[in-house]
């Protein structure tokens, strides 16, 4: 009985470890340069910026929160939220603060 029990623990132990891997965070798929489908707006995400060109170019840090991006000049309040409708390896459809959903192409 001792015997099952620990290879019970094991087994369940390793599977929590092989979920924990193969999950992926949202925010390494934003990671990239996106280009709206009408090429007005472009977006480069790193990991610790977010940086939006419509002509000139504003850089802001960001952080997620689920599926929201909050964006800050600076660090400064109040924050800029974005709602990431979808993402993939290749689209993005992020809900802007004024509720117009713009689509994205990887670049």
């Amino acid at each position: 009985m001792k015997t099952f029990i620990l290879i019970f623990i094991h087994l369940a132990s390793a599977v929590m470890l092989f979920i924990g891997s193969c999950s992926h965070s949202a925010k390494n798929k934003l990671k990239g340069e996106w280009k709206s489908k009408d090429g007005s707006t472009r977006l480069k995400i790193s990991s610790d910026k977010f940086t939006e060109d419509t002509g000139t170019p504003v850089t802001e840090d960001y952080f997620m929160k689920g599926d929201t991006i909050y964006t800050s000049f600076e660090g400064n309040q109040p924050f800029t939220k974005f709602v990431v409708l979808k993402v993939d390896d290749h689209n993005l459809n992020l809900l802007y603060p004024d509720s117009i959903s713009i689509a994205f192409v990887r670049q």
